[in-house]
C-alpha cells in the first residue's frame, strides 16, 4: 500500500483529480480568500504564485501523501483540495485536511469530496484510522466532518491566536470499522 497511485475519484457533484502545475493560478486565488486564510494558514505563511506552481506541480510525485484537486463536476471548475498526509504505514493511519474556496462553498461539494477521499483511504488504501485537526471556531468544517463520520477525540484549548482571539483546536478521527458501519447504513 502507498500513495503512489494518484486516482481520479468521481462523485455526483465533484471530481477529485491529481493536481498539475496549471492549477496554481486558481489555487492562488483560493488560498488568498479570507476564510481560507483564517482557518488554514499560520499568519506567518508566505505564499507566492511561484511557490504554488512548484508545490502543485510536484504533488503527483509524492509517494507518501495524496493531494487531490476538488473540481465541480458540472463546470469543471477547481474549487479546492483534499489531502491525506502524515502517512504512518505501521499504524495504517494518516491525517486529513481540506480547503474549499468561495465558489465551492454551501453546495455540498466539500462534504462529498471529504467522503470520496476518506472512502478511498479506507476502501482502497487499507487505512485503519484517519485523523484531522480543525479550529474550534470553524463550525462549517466541524459540521462537515461530523456528518461524514469523524468523532471528536479531544480539544487543545486556546492553541492559536487567530483573528484577534485565542482559538481551540479540535482533534477528530474516524476508524475503518466506523466507516464500514456508516457505509453499510448509507446503502
Amino acid at each position: 500500500m502507498g500513495f503512489t497511485d494518484k486516482p481520479v475519484l468521481t462523485g455526483d457533484r465533484t471530481v477529485l483529480r491529481p493536481f498539475t502545475e496549471a492549477d496554481a493560478d486558481t489555487m492562488w486565488e483560493i488560498v488568498r480568500d479570507p476564510e481560507v486564510v483564517r482557518f488554514t494558514f499560520e499568519p506567518s505563511t508566505e505564499l507566492t504564485p511561484r511557490t504554488l506552481r512548484s508545490w502543485y506541480g510536484s504533488r503527483s510525485a509524492q509517494p507518501d501523501r495524496l493531494d487531490l484537486a476538488v473540481t465541480d463536476r458540472a463546470t469543471g471548475d477547481l474549487v479546492g483540495e483534499v489531502v491525506l498526509y502524515e502517512w504512518d504505514p505501521d499504524a495504517r493511519s494518516c491525517t486529513f485536511r481540506t480547503l474549499i474556496g468561495p465558489r465551492g462553498r454551501g453546495r455540498g461539494l466539500g462534504t462529498e469530496a471529504t467522503r470520496l477521499i476518506v472512502g478511498h483511504g479506507f476502501e482502497r488504501l487499507g487505512l485503519r484510522r484517519i485523523q484531522l485537526e480543525a479550529y474550534g471556531n470553524n463550525p462549517r468544517a466541524l459540521h462537515v466532518y461530523e456528518k461524514v463520520g469523524f468523532v471528536v477525540e479531544g480539544v487543545r484549548r486556546e492553541v492559536a491566536f487567530r483573528g484577534g482571539e485565542w482559538v481551540d483546536e479540535v482533534i477528530m478521527a474516524v476508524l475503518d470499522r466506523e466507516w464500514a458501519a456508516l457505509s453499510a447504513t448509507a446503502r
